[in-house]
């Protein structure tokens, strides 16, 4: 069994249903569900004998002591995290508290079943931990992309959280030898992502013919990851990484942000996904910058390919048109998740966009 925590989540539930149809390994997840954390992502899993969810918060050492001496997995696979950057400007403390204590809860768990096993099942036991090129920094147009010997230069308060449990994973394999193995990935999109990150605002304001909010001038420049891809190189790198090493994911598909709104307008326009008879570009609304806005991330992926020879199936133009297609398929998905606390979220942090 594998242990997956942060499950009910975008990447997670993502990875999940990945693993499910990959092998026949039975798999665990536990997720405090959060706004962000939905079990309509593993719905069509609810009888599936190969899949358990139990509801906990990883800040909680003595329920994972407890769900490690129980089900004995032979892996953890680490997604809970508070992800969201503006929240993260808006309210750090549950960033600190999950990303930083629920880590080192997490860590301190894993440290103490690790330490008790024996032979084959000590030898094999790994604990991945998911993170994020955030924890960077930004580059110019003109810097090199990120490898894994950068220097972490974190500038938001979710960065600077993912930064710090980065390092206490990796204190955890120097200090105590804890077989651990980290990935930080670009951004992901794709199906089952809340509807407050760029893409599947883009997409959820076009059918809704909302204004569609990009801050400032929309040249902040990203690498993106279509999701399934990012579950095929964790599994990778569970399978063949080399202890106590990081792996940089990306997509190696660095976009403008105001390239991607302009091509999710596009290709909704060419589907018909629009109901009007001008273009989605219309909808195209500059809101002020968020504080601290990195300019631009970008992933070199050298490591990952060459080391472990996994490579994205997905560009972004099949990817974003996957997206799209899904999202148009499960509105009732998206209806479900656009409860109260979002739209609050929304009056928040994009005011006048109702």
């Amino acid at each position: 069994m594998i242990l997956v925590t942060g499950g009910a989540g975008f990447i997670g539930s993502n990875f999940i249903q990945h693993w499910i149809s990959a092998s026949d390994e039975e798999v665990l997840n536990l997720d405090k569900l959060t706004y962000a954390g939905n079990l309509l992502n593993l719905d069509n899993l609810e009888n599936v004998k190969q899949y358990k969810f139990i509801q906990g918060d990883i800040l909680d050492g003595e329920l994972i002591q407890n769900i490690l001496q129980e089900y004995k997995p032979r892996a953890i696979i680490n997604f809970a995290a508070e992800s969201h950057v503006d929240r993260s400007i808006h309210g750090p403390k549950n960033f600190i508290l999950t990303n930083i204590l629920g880590a080192y809860e997490l860590l301190e768990a894993s440290k103490y079943y690790w330490q008790n096993l024996e032979g084959k099942r000590k030898d094999k036991f790994r604990f991945l931990h998911i993170s994020t090129d955030e924890v960077y920094g930004s580059l110019s147009k003109a810097d090199p992309s990120f490898t894994e010997n950068n220097q972490y230069k974190p500038n938001s308060p979710y960065s600077a959280s993912k930064a710090s449990s980065d390092h206490l994973v990796r204190a955890y394999f120097k200090t105590y030898g804890l077989p651990v193995l980290t990935t930080n990935c670009s951004n992901n999109y794709g199906p089952f992502q809340f509807p407050e990150k760029l893409i599947p605002l883009v997409i959820n304001n076009i059918f809704q013919k909302k204004d569609i909010p990009v801050y400032g001038n929309g040249l902040q420049i990203r690498d993106w990851l279509y999701v399934v891809d990012h579950c095929k190189a964790i599994q990778c790198v569970l399978e063949n990484g080399e202890l106590g090493e990081i792996y940089n994911v990306g997509g190696m598909n660095e976009k403008k942000n105001i390239e991607v709104v302009s091509e999710i307008c596009m290709l909704m326009d060419k589907k018909n996904y629009y109901p009007s008879s001008s273009s989605a570009k219309q909808l195209i609304t500059h809101v002020q910058d968020r504080p601290g806005h990195d300019t631009r991330y970008a992933i070199d992926n050298s490591k990952i390919l060459n080391k472990l020879k996994w490579t994205p199936e997905e560009n972004f133009e099949s990817g974003i048109e996957k997206t799209i297609k899904w999202y148009f398929d499960n509105k009732d998905w998206v209806h479900s998740v656009m409860s109260g606390e979002y739209r609050e979220w929304i009056a928040k942090q994009y005011p006048g966009n109702q």
